[in-house]
């Protein structure tokens, strides 16, 4: 519940853009610029702030963060003029990375035989925040306005910060030497650790295929389809069903076929960019490529994450800040070209852009596939 709520802040905007677009009169592509400074907020405060969870400890940290967000939606929701909404959107990026510190909290806690099954359970939450968050948006919007999403989740960001200081298990940190020396450790990780170095580009990219789809998907179904805001959140409802992913393959990684596994999770995830491409006359279409495409990315990131959190069990907070920052950098980049490509070609544009990343993270598997099959000598 807490990875769902916190991580959903940064996914409320998707669907609202037309609307946020029409209540500061700006054009659509300037709109979009929303979910790109979000998601770069995120990713510096996946850099700046997620190590600190392997030198504060934990339930501390992570309620005094969830206050920080509260104060940044609050401000999102009353700001009058866009160029403020926007530099608080960064703020509300910077602070909701309370979810990847409860993830790693999760792997500590597990069993090493169960790490890679309740880590999927966690993650099945993160990944409804993300999935449900733009149904929530939707609906909320249709019957009090876009602004109205906002005030609800600070409140809940509250109720929230209340339930985790007393429920949450205290950790203590691991890391004693500092917060420049904790800093100085993450770029030593990314140096010494190439499969975190693969992991994490491999799932930037299909990370920025998924922003793509539905950043654009807005745009699609009320430009093409007539779809209101209402049916919007019905449409997004049904990419839920990628949560499904989580938990099955937590198993599949504990079972020791995460690396095969992932690279069809690549493929799919092209070969649903391209359908959606191709079939975009079919709302149906559409709704099996965003289920299959969701279903992609949430089951590599969990194999990804079995692989990089047993690399080092007193760095995985640090681990998990070359990660998570890698991957919503490749979704801000995503936005971003996004935003331009669908101006120039609309939905087709978005769409190749998605499956040519997606194509790019296969190839980065089949690399790091290679490498690993080339070393397993060595080891006999």
């Amino acid at each position: 519940m807490a990875c769902g709520l916190t991580v959903a802040n940064l996914y409320y905007s998707q669907p609202l853009l037309d609307l946020i677009a029409d209540s500061f009169h700006v054009s659509q592509g300037a709109a979009t610029v929303v979910v790109t400074l979000t998601q770069v907020g995120y990713a510096a405060g996946l850099l700046f702030l997620l190590p600190l969870g392997d030198l504060v400890e934990n339930r501390k940290l992570t309620t005094r963060m969830l206050g920080g967000t509260a104060v940044a939606l609050l401000l999102a929701a009353v700001s009058p003029a866009y160029s403020i909404f926007l530099v608080v959107s960064v703020l509300v990026g910077v602070t909701s990375v309370v979810a990847q510190i409860l993830v790693p909290l999760a792997a500590h806690l597990a069993p090493a035989e169960q790490r890679g099954a309740l880590v999927g359970k966690v993650m099945s939450g993160l990944l409804l925040g993300i999935l449900l968050a733009r149904t929530v948006s939707s609906l909320v919007a249709e019957v009090w306005g876009w602004r109205a999403i906002y005030f609800i989740s600070a409140v809940l960001m509250v109720v929230l910060a209340v339930v985790l200081r007393r429920m949450l298990p205290v950790r203590p940190a691991d890391h004693t030497a500092g917060y420049g020396s904790l800093l100085r450790s993450v770029g030593t990780l990314v140096r010494e650790e190439p499969a975190l170095r693969r992991r994490a580009l491999s799932q930037a990219t299909l990370f920025g295929a998924f922003t793509a789809f539905w950043t654009a998907i807005g745009y699609e179904l009320i430009d093409e389809h007539g779809f209101s805001q209402g049916a919007i959140a019905v449409f997004a409802l049904i990419g839920a069903g990628g949560a499904l992913a989580a938990p099955v393959a937590g198993k599949f990684a504990d079972r020791g076929h995460g690396k095969v596994a992932s690279g069809g999770a690549l493929l799919l995830a092209a070969l649903m960019l391209i359908l959606a491409a191709v079939g975009h006359g079919s709302v149906i279409v559409l709704a099996v490529a965003g289920i299959l495409l969701d279903f992609a990315v949430q089951a590599h990131q969990v194999m990804s994450q079995h692989e990089i959190y047993a690399l080092r069990e007193n760095a995985r907070a640090r681990i998990n800040t070359v990660f998570m920052t890698t991957v919503f950098s490749g979704g801000a980049l995503a936005s971003a070209l996004t935003g331009v490509l669908h101006d120039r070609y609309g939905w087709t544009g978005a769409c190749v852009l998605g499956a040519v990343l997606a194509l790019i993270g296969l190839g980065v598997w089949a690399t790091g596939l290679r490498a690993t099959r080339a070393a397993a000598p060595a080891h006999v």
